[in-house]
């Protein structure tokens, strides 16, 4: 590794993601009632990974929760934050709740190791260890801590290697399951907590063992299959690819498909590996 790519690696301006920040006296209860992780019970320097769902257990939005002072903050997809915060706002009824959007002041980056002290926000990211830490803070303070803008190929690649799907990447909003989009291995579900949006789907797919797609890691050779492209075995389509970087990928996959594969497993005309470990 070059010492740019691992100063990108370092410290990665992550441009795709927004920052909302919900205050007021009922926050954590409002957003615990909603969410599918267990936002009463956040520490400072903790975050947590959470989704919002439909009725029918089908994830709208994937976030992060941490908490700043008295309130808390939510790190979420860039093109869906007015769409999340109109979302949340729609449960807010009697709730003395405020949803502000905070992108133009607060930015987000992503770091290997441990970042140095600041008075930006810091907290491990929840999914996998091997991700590092997380970071929202004023942009001028992400620059004096050494955070660079262009290093996030190298970020996803890293993302992609531990087998961590991306919303928009590798699952398409309001279409997948929190067990098709491993949030059951990556710390986005409690299912110890209280009710929640679509909680009893997912609860009978965890107690049931039904999940039968799942998103999993793919090795190739030559060029990476374009993502969205069907994958097949035989004639038989078994699922779409999702982000690659190099020779890895990921895609979501019919696992009793796989299970009954007689043939290679193939995308645009190239023949793929699966593997099916979580990292």
């Amino acid at each position: 590794m070059n010492a740019e790519t691992d100063t990108a690696t370092q410290a990665t301006l992550l441009t795709g993601r927004a920052v909302l920040r919900v205050t007021g006296r009922d926050n954590r209860d409002f957003l615990n009632n909603l969410v599918t992780s267990d936002i009463e019970k956040l520490q400072p320097g903790e975050g947590r990974f959470a989704a919002l769902l439909t009725p029918q257990g089908k994830i709208l939005f994937d976030f992060f929760v941490v908490p700043d002072g008295d309130g808390l903050l939510i790190d979420c997809n860039a093109a869906q934050a007015a769409d999340l915060a109109k979302r949340l706002g729609f449960y807010k009824l009697r709730a003395d709740v405020r949803i502000a959007d905070e992108s133009a002041t607060l930015a987000v980056a992503a770091w290997a190791q441990e970042p140095p002290p600041g008075q930006a926000l810091a907290f491990r990211d929840p999914r996998h260890e091997g991700l590092g830490w997380r970071v929202i803070g004023p942009p001028d303070e992400l620059d004096q801590m050494g955070v660079e803008a262009g290093g996030e190929a190298a970020y996803a690649a890293r993302r992609i290697a531990l087998g961590v799907p991306e919303g928009g990447a590798d699952f398409a909003y309001g279409d997948a399951f929190p067990h098709e989009a491993n949030m059951d291995r990556l710390h986005g579900v409690d299912f110890r907590k209280g009710c929640y949006i679509g909680q009893e789907v997912v609860s009978r797919v965890e107690h049931r063992g039904t999940a039968r797609k799942r998103i999993v890691r793919v090795g190739f050779t030559g060029a990476a299959p374009k993502p969205g492209s069907e994958v097949r075995i035989g004639d038989i389509v078994i699922g779409q690819m999702g982000s690659s970087s190099g020779a890895q990928g990921l895609a979501l996959l019919r696992l009793d498909r796989l299970d009954d594969a007689a043939a290679p497993v193939a995308a645009d005309g190239v023949t793929l590996s699966v593997s099916r470990d979580p990292s």
